[in-house]
């Protein structure tokens, strides 16, 4: 495959490169450059190619919806529905996500093996979390209302307490098949009986988690934590991202600067549950939390951003709907990045946070031509990104899965 005459954003950060040739061979970026020959040709007529975007923190299994739903769906029938989770994300030009609790293994090789359309998947399997914590679906009525129906075969409950139980439990999420684990390190904004700055986990309960994720092929760990103290915890322990990071301060962003971490702000998130709370069904304690923590959340964003943390873009979706992804993006830029900063968090940054860029995150030869053709220029409006319609052109591996042109 040849893509001729477009305008490339390359996903490095270096300046667009005008008018040139993408050629494609065996679903690898083969060749840049002008003037160059193949007898498959897509004509790009000056519009703009840009990697496949990565968003590093998703919920495909997951969209949230009044309790009456919730109840009278079948469980099976959440597996159907995902399809079009995958769909809507893969339309919305994402091309690569970080599954950050709900996807099973089955949903990963399914989408592997061609039986459904969906992004690349990186998976948790289930996270983590103490008796109480943001995991757990304890409610105030002492009724149990899971947002995620786990303990069938494949997914594990995450609930743990003491480092045995916690080693157990990361082993357990391991041998299901997760490429990543996953820790609730704090409290949250959806949880029934918690808040965002609670702490949950002891260093020591941490440190097992990181010490298992290592032993399997030096796999890392994602850690939902928001308050300022759990975020502490997670540097300590070795930690690998930052998920939300809402209260963070000088000196967190100064030790996961040294220690090589990442942030994955998910600024969408807090907004959403805000705007489509009717919606979404998002009881009234979730939507005061939300509002609580809306302008923390922004300036832990600015803070890391100016202090040079490493940050990935990540979105939360599933808490709010799927194919919304890239509006995170001109969050991103509304509170400070520049737009070339802002793609690069969701294409070359985000794969190196997922452990990807060797093979991923940016359009140079070697790469998998994971990429997207848009009819409109992102460094002057990156709003165009989250117009799935101003997306023209997915594909993952060189095959195009999604082409909406006239």
């Amino acid at each position: 495959m040849l893509i001729k005459d477009i305008h490339l954003i390359d996903g490095t950060g270096n300046e667009v490169m005008h008018n040139v040739d993408v050629k494609i061979k065996n679903g690898t970026i083969s060749e840049i450059g002008q003037n160059l020959h193949d007898t498959d040709v897509i004509e790009g007529n000056g519009q703009y190619l840009l990697p496949g975007m990565i968003d590093s923190h998703v919920h495909i299994m997951l969209e949230m919806a009044p309790l009456e739903s919730k109840f009278s769906t079948p469980f099976s029938y959440n597996f159907y529905k995902a399809m079009d989770y995958l769909k809507r994300t893969v339309d919305a030009g994402v091309t690569t996500v970080r599954d950050a609790l709900g996807a099973d293994l089955g949903i990963k090789e399914a989408v592997n093996d061609g039986l459904i359309l969906g992004p690349r998947l990186q998976i948790s399997i289930n996270a983590l979390t103490i008796t109480g914590g943001h995991g757990d679906s304890y409610t105030k009525s002492g009724i149990q209302l899971p947002i995620l129906q786990d303990g069938y075969p494949g997914m594990p409950n995450g609930i743990c307490d003491g480092v045995e139980e916690v080693r157990k439990k990361a082993r357990e999420m391991l041998r299901a098949g997760a490429d990543v684990l996953k820790v609730h390190a704090t409290g949250g904004v959806t949880s029934a009986t918690d808040h965002p700055d609670y702490t949950q986990f002891s260093v020591e309960e941490l440190k097992v988690i990181v010490q298992e994720a290592k032993f399997r092929n030096n796999r890392k760990v994602m850690a939902h934590a928001q308050g300022l103290e759990g975020v502490k915890q997670c540097i300590e322990a070795g930690i690998h991202s930052i998920e939300h990071g809402i209260y963070l301060d000088d000196e967190a962003c100064q030790l996961m600067k040294e220690k090589d971490m990442y942030l994955v702000p998910t600024l969408l998130a807090p907004l959403s549950v805000i705007e489509f709370a009717t919606e979404l069904g998002m009881s009234q304690n979730s939507i005061n939390k939300s509002k609580q923590v809306m302008q923390d959340h922004i300036n832990s964003f600015k803070k890391a951003h100016q202090d040079g943390v490493k940050i990935a873009m990540g979105t939360d979706a599933g808490v709010f709907k799927h194919g919304t992804n890239l509006r995170e993006l001109e969050l991103m830029v509304e509170h400070g990045m520049t737009e070339m900063e802002a793609i690069v968090s969701s294409t070359k940054t985000a794969a190196e946070c997922l452990g990807y860029d060797t093979e991923l995150g940016t359009i140079e030869v070697g790469k998998k031509a994971d990429f997207i053709l848009l009819d409109q220029n992102p460094l002057d409006n990156i709003s165009v990104l989250k117009d799935p319609n101003r997306i023209k052109i997915v594909a993952i591996e060189g095959n195009i899965v999604k082409d909406i042109r006239s």
